[in-house]
């Protein structure tokens, strides 16, 4: 009877979890935790958010990015320029030097959805395709947090 009972208990415990993201592995390029927040019924745009991690001896770069759920899709980075937040394009990717972990986060380097096609809801999949210029291509899933997500490690430094 004991048994059961924590197999029991096991199975609930596991069940109880909070969904995780899916993590993806192109060449020595790691991708963990790609999320986005759900945008409101009028938005044009949304973020991208992701850890990227080059395993590797040698530098690679995310040089652009696709995605079904818009129009357009940017590489971006947000700086403070005196008192004022201003965001731009990487017109020549994001650098992912060898053996440096790079977060893609609200406030830093993001993934730019512009012209959604659609209001990104909670609890969806975004289909998202990366491409590097050394590791090559790779489709993920960013899992739609709430509006105003700040998922575990993704927050301002």
């Amino acid at each position: 009877m004991t048994r059961r009972r924590l197999f029991l208990a096991a199975a609930v415990s596991v069940l109880a979890l909070p969904a995780m993201a899916q993590d993806y592995k192109i060449g020595s390029i790691e991708i963990t935790t790609p999320w986005t927040r759900a945008t409101p019924p009028s938005a044009r745009t949304g973020g991208g958010f992701m850890t990227i991690t080059n395993k590797g001896n040698v530098a690679d770069r995310l040089v652009s990015a696709r995605s079904n759920a818009s129009d357009k899709v940017e590489i971006h980075e947000m700086q403070m320029d005196g008192n004022v937040m201003r965001m731009r394009e990487l017109s020549k990717g994001l650098e992912i030097p060898p053996g440096a972990t790079v977060m893609l986060k609200p406030g830093s380097y993001h993934i730019m959805f512009m012209e959604l096609k659609a209001p990104l809801a909670k609890d969806a999949k975004v289909p998202l395709t990366l491409v590097f210029e050394k590791a090559g291509s790779v489709d993920v899933q960013l899992d739609v947090q709430a509006m105003g997500a700040m998922p575990h490690g993704h927050g301002k430094n």
